[in-house]
Formats: C-alpha cells, structure tokens, sequence
C-alpha cells in the first residue's frame, strides 16, 4: 500500500520525500529515467494548469491530457506514483474568478474523475481560491464536498486513492499551530463521520516562497524576522500536531534552498517537499546557454523573445524587481515549451546539434537529473 510504502521509508530513512512537477516532456523523461532502478518513492505531481483531463482542453504541458499523460509515465515506469496537485475550483488553464462557482466546482469535479479513473493515487484538494467572505468555513465545505466526491468516486472504480489537503496560498511565513490544530481536528470529524480516510498529507506553510530564481521566504535566511518563529521552533510544533493525527506534513515551493536547508528537513521532520518551477528555469537555463556555447545565437535570441513576450513571468516578480528581460524569459521558458514556434525553434537546434554529433536531448535531460540528484542526497532520501 502506498501509505504504508511513504511511511515506512521515511521513517526508516529518516527522509524527507521530494515530490516533482511535471515541468516538460524533457524534465518527464528525466525523471522516469532517473527513477528507473530505484527503490524509494517517487511522486509526480501534475497541477490541474499542467495536466488536465481532455474535457477541459488538456494542460500546458507537452500539451497532455491527464490520460495521455498517466498513459506516457506508467508505460515507462509503473512504480512512480501520480499526484494530483492544487486540484479544486478556480485552478484549472481555463478557469477565470468570473465564472460560477457552480460551473468551476463542476469543472474540479470532472477533473478529479479523470485523475482517479487515470490511477492518480494521492490527489490534492486546494480549495483556497475566491473563497469570499467567511473564508474559512467556505474553504472546508468545498475541501468536505469534494473529498466525498472523489472518495465516493474511486469506491465506484474500485480504485485506491490517498488524500492531501492545505492551501495555496505561500506567504513566506508559516501557519499558526491553532488554524492547524482546527483545520486537522474538523477534518477528523467529517471523516468519522463519513467513513473515508483522514488524508495522507496537510500542507503546511514552513517559511518558504518562491519568486523569480530564488527562494525568499523565512526557512533559508541566515537572520531572524521580528514577530516570526523560526522553523526550528515552529516546524516541529506543526510536526507534534500532524503527529497527534497521524497525517504527514509536506511543505510546497521548496525550490532554490539551498543544500544546508534542503539537510535541516529530515532533521526538522518534515515529511515531503514539492518543487516545480526551479526544474523549468533549469531546463531554460540549460537550452539558451547550449545555443550560445555553440553560436546559434538566433536561435538562442528567438526563445528569449518567444518566452519574455509570452509574460508570464509577471506572477514570479518581486517588488522593485530588477530582472533582466534575459532573466524573465527564463523563467518563463517552460511555459512556451508546448508551443508550435518553440518546438520548431527547438527541433531546428537538435538538427544542427546532431549533425556536430551533440544529443541536446541527453544535454538537457541529465542537467535535470542532476538537479534531482541534488534534492535525493540532501533529503537523504538516498546516499
């Protein structure tokens, strides 16, 4: 069972799990292939924007459907498990704050039904968007709705599913003990009631937060903020109440920490980590400094247009930025990578490149392996 599977490596390991984000076909491919002989966890977790169910348009990820997606990573490697991330009302490519909330919760529900029939085994509600006033209670009657809807549905299937549940929201601080304490103990309630399972994971905010190539929350600084526990104080709190409910403790934007912080989470507790967006920027990184170390400086320059006009680096500014527009279209490149001008753009420097004898393929894909690797060996989940 993979609840038992999680718990019992992390313990015995004294672990802290990495779970990635499917950032492209590439960073895919790499995991699969990095993960082939390995006998540790290994979670992917796709967000309803990166991976969707074909009803709703497919994700911007190599333009996959949650079908083709689950088809593609359990064919090469069935023992890597399929997570849902930020499933829920308002987080899906089309979804906008002016539809219904009737439609968007109609829309997370068709969504989770794929995820489970296309054998998702841990599927994350975030109910956190356009919650309105009365924030609190509207965010757990949707996260209760649509808990007995994805339990209720995999009964149907005859299919095994785990459950995490936190918000979206990163402020770069972290939760108070008494909103968890409330959260975890109110859950328990609906779930004794109803006969389901508490979940496997609770988001809890640990002091991290990612904006442009960098993490700026609390968890990394090398000085204290005034009016703020820091996380060795506040983290094994949160730890002693996920502990008291037997659910385990996952921290998101964990991406860009360094290795000394990465090695305080074991240590700390903490049971699982998500990244994403760092493999997108190291696989941007990786492309434009391969066109330029081989003079295909048009190329090069026509990814950075392509990606920097595509603006969605906005949402990872900080304040008073000063990125480079360079800057910001690596950040963004993995957002175009799906797009017909980039796979032509691509597809042409892998022809010149092979011709030279050069796999830009190989290239990008074990940069990102060394990326993993740099995660696995400071979680000490393997070494």
């Amino acid at each position: 069972m993979i609840d038992y599977n999680i718990r019992d490596y992390i313990e015995k390991k004294k672990c802290t799990l990495m779970c990635a984000g499917p950032m492209s076909k590439n960073f895919v491919d790499a995991f699969i292939s990095y993960h082939k002989k390995k006998k540790f966890p290994c979670m992917l977790i796709a967000s309803r924007r990166q991976i969707e169910t074909k009803k709703l348009n497919n994700g911007y990820v190599n333009n996959w459907s949650t079908e083709e997606f689950s088809n593609y990573v359990l064919k090469k490697n069935n023992n890597i498990i399929l997570c849902r991330d930020h499933g829920g009302p308002y987080q899906g490519l089309s979804s906008n704050s002016q539809k219904s909330f009737k439609t968007e919760m109609q829309n997370a529900k068709l969504s989770f039904k794929s995820d489970i029939d296309s054998n998702f085994k841990i599927i994350h509600i975030d109910p956190s968007l356009n919650l309105g006033k009365n924030a609190f209670k509207n965010s757990l009657d949707r996260l209760f709705e649509l808990y007995e809807f994805c339990w209720s549905h995999a009964k149907r299937k005859k299919k095994k599913i785990f459950f995490e549940i936190g918000t979206e929201e990163q402020t770069g601080s972290t939760n108070t003990p008494e909103e968890l304490e409330l959260t975890l103990e109110l859950t328990k309630k609906f779930c004794r009631k109803n006969k389901i399972p508490m979940p496997l994971f609770v988001v809890v905010q640990s002091g991290t937060l990612v904006k442009e190539m960098s993490n700026v929350g609390t968890f990394d600084l090398p000085f204290r903020i005034e009016n703020q526990l820091p996380a060795e104080i506040s983290v094994p709190q949160m730890i002693r109440i996920c502990d008291k409910y037997k659910v385990m403790m996952k921290a998101h934007n964990c991406d860009y920490l360094s290795n000394i912080a990465l090695r305080s989470h074991p240590y700390l507790g903490i049971h699982a980590i998500n990244v994403a967006p760092e493999f997108g920027v190291i696989e941007s990184k990786c492309l434009y400094n391969t066109f330029k170390s081989y003079k295909l400086t048009r190329l090069s320059k026509k990814f950075i247009n392509l990606s920097y006009t595509s603006m969605k680096w906005k949402k990872w500014m900080k304040t008073n930025s000063s990125a480079s527009v360079i800057d910001k279209a690596l950040i963004a490149g993995h957002y175009v990578f799906s797009s017909k001008e980039f796979k032509n753009l691509y597809q042409e420097g892998k022809s010149i490149l092979r011709k030279k004898k050069i796999d830009l393929d190989a290239i990008i894909r074990n940069e990102l392996k060394r990326s993993i690797e740099r995660y696995t060996l400071n979680l000490g989940i393997e070494g």
